[in-house]
């Protein structure tokens, strides 16, 4: 099996058990909290929804735009700059978001806090060119 047909075998699997046992399973990864984005498609306008860790601050969640240290950003990053409002189910709390990239004060003061929660995203920014986005959900 390709890895890319194993890869959203495994997604829409994460997705199902999440959704259906309200993050009971597939809530977390390790001690890492995952939720699952929902966004519009920037080019199809169709919903898409990708599992993602994510921080809490405050009331707001923090995404990290890695793709695993790709040159390019992931899709659901994409989606969001075209339409920047999105839906979250973190556990069995859903809500409507607006996403917006981090500036530099707040990407300088949230980046350790990622990093400690998940060592390898500091990995996959040696990786990269880019510089790696972190995407603050705040709720609509």
């Amino acid at each position: 099996m390709p890895p890319r047909t194993a890869a959203r075998i495994f997604t829409r699997g994460h997705i199902f058990w999440y959704r259906i046992t309200g993050g009971f399973i597939g809530g977390r990864f390790g001690r890492i909290p995952m939720l699952l984005l929902t966004t519009t498609g920037r080019k199809s306008g169709r919903p898409w929804t990708t599992p993602l860790s994510y921080l809490r601050d405050g009331e707001n969640m923090v995404v990290v735009a890695s793709f695993g240290g790709s040159p390019t950003h992931p899709a659901w990053y994409l989606n969001l700059q075209a339409q920047p409002r999105a839906s979250v189910q973190a556990g069995r709390r859903e809500l409507d978001v607006d996403a917006e990239t981090a500036n530099p004060e707040e990407r300088a003061r949230l980046w350790p806090l990622v990093v400690a929660m998940y060592g390898g995203y500091e990995g996959y920014q040696k990786r990269t060119t880019r510089e790696i986005p972190l995407v603050i959900l705040r709720p609509a």
